[in-house]
This record gives structure tokens, sequence and C-alpha cells, in this order.
């Protein structure tokens, strides 16, 4: 068999030949039609509301066949580690089972060519070979699922950052390459469909936003994507099974973009039925964005849409010792890091991607939780039976990121499990969103609370603190009572930063931090903070000549900064719009600098209050780090009234700069 061939670099060892001896033992099954399993398990689901341990708001209309699917790649490398899953009675069970139970009905699995070194040793990541992806298969099938295969064509993972050739594909030309992928994704396919499980859908690569296999020319891309692909109709024609045909990309915040590479498929003619996103609430945008996306891809180009990727956070503790891709500053408006803000979190990714007409949402690894209590002893485990991210034998394949920062799983604080194994009761918002789900009414989080205390004025506290219910209609203000001795002791006649304690109705403990200061009423006003939400970017034309940009010596504080530049004529506007402030005059300032804007170029700070715009001096800008810091004075404000603070540059092509450190404040 050809992918004997292909997989001569995991031909060192067991590795190689449990992939020979698999397939070996399939070919001439999957000869024929596919026959399902006989006797799969068909779980008991809700038929209405039911009482539970989370509130669900019921999604209304939700599609019978919506996917409501995740990916468990690492459960083998998982369970080799010696990690024990537990159902709700608290008895030992079979993560399958557990999650068809909780309303699961569709799993996604991981496919590397070889995640092996020269000496069989695995790469870590679930180590997703072929061998991996037929037992998933399997046991996904007894359990009454669907698979959606997702091919990597790579050694590794691969991602917009990287997307290297597996090995045995690095110094082939593009002929054997795209003959090599057809070969892959054939075969892998017929050894998957032995097991008799049912795919639903193969992705041919995985978020292939700059590149595939080692490719990153557009036009030598679409060549292996129309391999791929007709592999996937090849396969399922043979097996008798109707497999839809996914192609996934991520960043789907930046639209024009995302349109953009549908665009680009169409107009390639590729073969294929499904547009697949990753949407990541932390890093991907608004959910409002999400929906547009799906519904005019949809739209436009006649293609059904699913989101493959997704996931939130139920805690901000560290399992294994080795940290988190997601902390404190990533947490989306709405949801804290709780089980039931998870769950909801969840439930309304579900309700907007089936609202725009999506064919379902699959969780990435929602399973993949600590081997041990810490990254000392956990090291060797994860080295052996890959159950880390990565492992130090990736450091060939890979020594610019997994070389250089392997070891443990970086999700843990994001599965649906503890850290011992036992389901969180937010897994089970698969079974309880078609219908709902009721609880006890409960605090599921306090809002922030925060007082700025302009130098010079009066303390006043708040009376209370906003909370946020688990069923989210019930959220409201509680009363708090404040230590009376700390509040006393705050001079607001000079700068400082504060903590009052203080305490709610039931006897819940809270804190307030109190700066004393000349506040700038700006969020965020340097930019150095993950969400920029509140910062609103217009521009000109079909480019957005702007970007965050991580550069220490282009700011004037922090290391990030509004930066623009376009080779074309650039005209926009980044501004934001703050309420709630107390009557008074304010000042509002920014710092910029920059160069090559052309002759005619118009910049300006402005201000809006009510419908009415103030502009300061005309900006010159005069290179490099030569900062400017244009200024409006005397902003009457009535204590009502909103104020939108921004900056408006037109300038000629080629012009370039940044901006920092926005400022509004009381005077």
């Amino acid at each position: 068999m050809l992918l004997v061939g292909i997989l001569a670099g995991c031909g060192q060892g067991v590795a190689k030949d449990a992939v020979t001896d698999t397939l070996a033992e399939t070919d001439t099954a999957v000869q024929t039609e596919s026959k399902p399993i006989t006797d799969p398990y068909i779980p008991t689901l809700p038929t209405g509301i039911e009482e539970a341990d989370i509130f669900v708001e019921p999604v209304e209309g939700l599609a019978e066949d919506f996917m409501l699917g995740m990916d468990i790649s690492s459960i083998i490398a998982q369970e080799d580690s010696g990690v024990v899953y537990y159902n709700e009675a608290g008895e030992e069970e079979d993560l399958f089972r557990i999650l068809a139970d909780a309303g699961v009905n569709y799993i996604r699995v991981r496919v590397w060519n070889d995640p092996y070194d020269k000496n069989g040793m695995g790469y870590g990541g679930g180590n997703n070979d072929v061998e991996k992806a037929v037992e998933i298969a399997g046991r996904a099938a007894e359990n009454g699922m669907k698979l959606l295969v997702d091919f990597h064509y790579s050694d590794f993972w691969a991602d917009p950052k990287k997307q290297y050739a597996p090995k045995e594909w690095a110094h082939i030309t593009l002929e054997d390459k795209k003959t090599a992928i057809y070969d892959f994704t054939k075969e892998s396919l017929e050894a998957i469909l032995a097991t008799h499980v049912e795919i639903g859908m193969v992705q041919i690569g995985n978020e292939i936003n700059n590149g595939m296999s080692g490719e990153t020319d557009a036009t030598r891309v679409m060549e292996l994507l129309k391999q791929a692909s007709k592999a996937v109709r090849d396969t399922g024609a043979e097996a008798g099974q109707d497999i839809k045909i996914a192609v996934h990309y991520t960043e789907i915040d930046d639209y024009n973009y995302i349109m953009g590479k549908a665009a680009t498929l169409e107009k390639n003619g590729l073969d294929y039925d499904v547009f697949g996103i990753s949407y990541y609430p932390y890093w991907h945008g608004t959910m409002e964005n999400m929906k547009k996306v799906i519904q005019d891809i949809q739209t436009a180009y006649g293609k059904e849409v699913a989101v493959v990727e997704t996931s939130y956070a139920y805690t901000l503790e560290d399992g294994d010792g080795y940290g988190n891709s997601v902390g404190e500053s990533d947490l989306v408006e709405g949801y804290a890091a709780t089980v039931q803000s998870q769950a909801n979190c969840v439930r309304d990714m579900i309700a907007a991607a089936n609202e725009a007409g999506a064919l379902g949402l699959f969780y990435w690894e929602g399973a993949w939780i600590p081997v041990g209590s810490d990254a000392t002893s956990n090291e060797k485990i994860w080295e052996e039976h890959g159950s880390g991210w990565a492992s130090s034998y990736s450091a060939k394949y890979d020594p610019k990121d997994a070389g250089l920062y392997y070891g443990g799983c970086s999700w843990d604080n994001q599965a649906f499990f503890d850290w011992e194994g036992h389901p969180l009761a937010s897994l089970d918002v698969f079974k309880y969103v078609r219908y709902g789900a009721t609880c006890e009414p409960a605090i599921d989080y306090l809002e922030q609370c925060e007082v700025k205390v302009n130098m010079g004025e009066e303390l006043v506290m708040p009376t209370g603190v906003p909370a946020v219910y688990n069923d989210r209609s019930l959220s409201k203000e509680v009363p708090v009572v404040w230590d009376e001795t700390q509040v006393a002791a705050i001079d607001t006649s000079k700068g400082g930063e504060y903590v009052v304690k203080g305490t709610l109705e039931d006897g819940t403990a809270v804190e307030c931090p109190v700066s004393v200061a000349f506040v700038n009423w700006i969020e965020n006003p340097g930019f150095e903070e993950k969400k920029t939400t509140m910062w609103n970017v217009t521009y000109a034309g079909s480019d957005n000549p702007t970007d965050i940009q991580n550069k220490e010596a282009d700011c004037t504080s922090g290391v990030n900064s509004f930066h623009f530049w376009s080779n074309a004529a650039q005209e926009f506007k980044v501004e934001q719009t703050v309420s709630g402030l107390a009557a008074g005059n304010y000042t509002a300032t920014a710092s910029i600098q920059g160069g090559d804007v052309g002759s005619n170029a118009e910049i300006y700070l402005y201000v809006i209050v009510n419908g009415e715009e103030i502009k300061s001096e005309p900006v010159t800008l005069a290179g490099w780090v030569n900062w400017q810091e244009p200024m409006i004075t005397d902003i009457a404000l009535d204590g009502a009234s909103d104020i939108t603070v921004g900056m408006s540059v037109k300038c000629a092509g080629g012009g370039w700069g940044t901006m920092d450190d926005f400022m509004l404040y009381k005077q």
C-alpha cells in the first residue's frame, strides 16, 4: 500500500508497524460498502426541560441534525498516562460513553502523518497518527457518534503560524506531493471506515490561512487541496458514504480577510462543501461578527459553514504546573471563569451558530486534563506517552515553537472535567441546550467593582455590586456594606491606590479597588490589553490600514501601539465613546508619530459631544519617535452626555505611524 511508503518516517518501530497492520487488516473490508455498527449505544436524552445543577436557556429552533461535537484527539495518550474519567454517579466510565450521555453526537479527531522521531519517540499532543484515529473512530461508532476527521497534512501541529510538510514530503516535487496527499487521505480514510464509523465530515487541512503542508504559494496550496478533496470524494463513493468536505480557516474577526479566503476557494473552483471556522471568543471577535461571517459565506458562495473549534474556561487555576493558554485578561464580557459561565458561553455560541444556519459546533479538547499534579512529576509522563502539548522529541521537527516550549497541557482550565476526571455540570449543556434546564437561583459571579476618584473630589462608594446570576434574567445589583474605617482613611487630596473591603447581604466578602488620581477615562488607552472592542476603527476602501503593533520602540509607554501603514492612500478614524462622566470641563490628548504622509495629509485629534465635533490643531508628523501631542481643552460635559474621543488620519500611500496613550481627564 502506498501509505506504508509515505509513513516510512514512522516505520521506526511500533508506530509504522501498527499503521501498516491496521491497513493490511482492513484493506479488503473497505473495498465494499461500509456497514454500521450492529448495536451502537443509544443514550437517553431529555425530551423536555429538566432540573439540573446548571441553568441552560433553551435554543429555540435548534436544528435536529445540529452537530454538537467535541475534539478529544488526546484521549488515548491521556488514558495511557493513567487518566481515568468518571460518570455523574462517580463511577469509572469510558469517556465516549460519558460524552454520548451528555448529548455529544460528533467526535472530531486530528490526524498527523508521522508524529514520531527516528527512534519512534512521539512528538506529543496525543501522538495522533492514523492508528489512533482508527481506535478513536471505532469507539465513537460503538457509542453512536459520527466522526469529523481533521487532516493536518503535517507530522505535528498545523495552524496559521506553522504548516510544516511531513518529513517524507519535505523534499519532493509538487507533483509527487499531490500524489502523496491523495494516497495518504484515501488510505487513511479507508482504515478509519473499516471500523464502520460514519464519517460525516473530513477537513482537508487545519487552519490553512497561510499555507498547508509546507506550501505557502496559494496556487500550489490549491493544487494540494484539489487532490485531497478528490481523495475524500473517491473514498466516500466507494464506501457508500456521503462525506462532507471542509476547508478550515481561523482569524474570522477580520471580516474582509476571511471573506477573501472564501472568495479564493470559489475563484479556484475547489470542490468542497463546508467552510470550517475556528471561533474562540477570547480572540476572534464578537458572536455577532461570527454570525455575519457564517451567514454571508452561505449567501455569497452557497457553502455550508461549521464552527469546528471553540472553547471557554471554567477556572483560572492551573492543574498541571505548565500554565494556561487563557487567563484573566482573556475573559469575555458577560462570562466569568466559572462552570456556569462556561455552560452559558457554549450555549450562546450554539445559539448564534444555529441562528446563522451553521451545521454545528465542535468544542476543542474538552477532556484534556492533567495527568498528574505538577510539571516536575509530570514531565516523564508527558515525554513517554505524549499527553503534554509537545515533547522534547518534537524539537528537530518544530524547533521554533515545540522545541522551545514543550511540556504539559495548557488547556486543562477549559476542559469539561475537573483535574481528577469528574465531569463538570457544564458538560451537560449539550443535552440541555435543546429544551433547557433549571436550577436554584444563585450568583454566578460579581462584576468588578472599581472606583476612580479625581484628586480633590469626594469619595463616594457604590451602594451595591452588580451580581450576575446563573439565570441571567435575574441579574441585579446587590447591596453591599463597606468598611467605614478603610473608606475614611482614603485621602483624596493626593494620588494613591487603595482596596476597600465590603460584605454582601449573604455574608459574601467583596473588595473594591479605589484609585485617586487625575483619572484617565479612556479604556485600554495604550492598546496594551488584548481586548480592544472598546475602540472602533472605520476606514475608506476595502483594506484596513491599521493594526495593533507589538514593538516597544514605537510606543510612548508599554509595548503596544495603534499602527497604520498602506501602499495605497489612507483614510481612517479610531475612536472610543465614554459614558457616565460627571459634569465639568475635560481635556483630551493623545500621542502620535510617523512620516511619509504627503503634503496634503489631514491628521487631527477630535471629540464629539451632543453631535458636535471639536478638532485639535492639525498635526504634522515629523519622523520616527518625534512624538506629537495634540490636545483639546475645556470640553464641557453636562453629566448626562456621552463623549467620543478619536484620531482622524487622511494621508498618502506609504504613510506610516503609531498612536499611543490616549487620555481624557477632568480638569
